[in-house]
């Protein structure tokens, strides 16, 4: 069924939005929160969404702007939340993980925390464990949160303004589906190139 709805996500929202009118802005924020604020449900849509959202405000009576900063709050709220919940259950982290592994964790989330939180925004999957990471390593709850801003904003917007403006091409609108499909391998590519320059790295 998700995947059903992925690969079909386009007719999928605009039903949605045909039947549910303005609380379809309710429904996406939710999608999108849990997307990114809960652990457990990291195969939710994000890219795929927003840009098909963004396609469909084009023609529908959903609003650019309004749909803009509904979806950048629900990523920012979504991802303290999720940072918050790792700061949680780090104490039991601290029971069940080397010492060693964590102290990494949070060395590298001082060195690189602010460039992770927003790259990991356009990778799926990982943009829902990062700042669960990010909170069992204590990372700095300012530059979490100022970090998790810009991701926010720019990960939202990109998908949004490029779904709004070109999603409605007809070589684009007629095959939705590849489209999904292709947004989904490029989101993961960057993830898959670094996993593979850290396994070849250790031959």
């Amino acid at each position: 069924m998700i995947i059903d709805f992925i690969l079909n996500i386009d007719k999928h929202l605009a039903s949605i939005v045909s039947a549910y009118g303005s609380l379809t802005y309710l429904i996406l924020f939710l999608i999108i929160f849990c997307e990114v604020g809960l652990v457990i449900t990291p195969f939710l849509p994000g890219d795929s969404l927003l840009f098909v959202a963004g396609a469909i405000s084009s023609i529908t009576s959903l609003n650019i702007v309004l749909l803009f900063i509904i979806c950048a709050c629900a990523a920012i709220i979504g991802n303290i939340i999720n940072y918050y919940i790792g700061i949680y259950f780090s104490s039991l982290a601290l029971r069940h993980i080397n010492p060693l592994y964590l102290e990494k964790t949070n060395k590298f989330y001082e060195k690189y925390g602010g460039f992770t939180i927003i790259a990991s925004r356009f990778m799926p999957i990982i943009r829902t464990f990062a700042p669960f990471i990010a909170g069992v390593g204590k990372m700095n709850p300012f530059k979490f949160i100022s970090y998790s801003i810009i991701g926010g904003i720019l990960w939202t917007g990109l998908f949004l303004f490029v779904g709004y403006f070109f999603g409605n091409i007809p070589i684009i609108k007629d095959n939705f589906s590849i489209v999904v499909i292709i947004i989904i391998i490029l989101s993961l590519l960057p993830a898959l190139i670094e996993y593979l320059r850290i396994k070849l790295s250790r031959h």
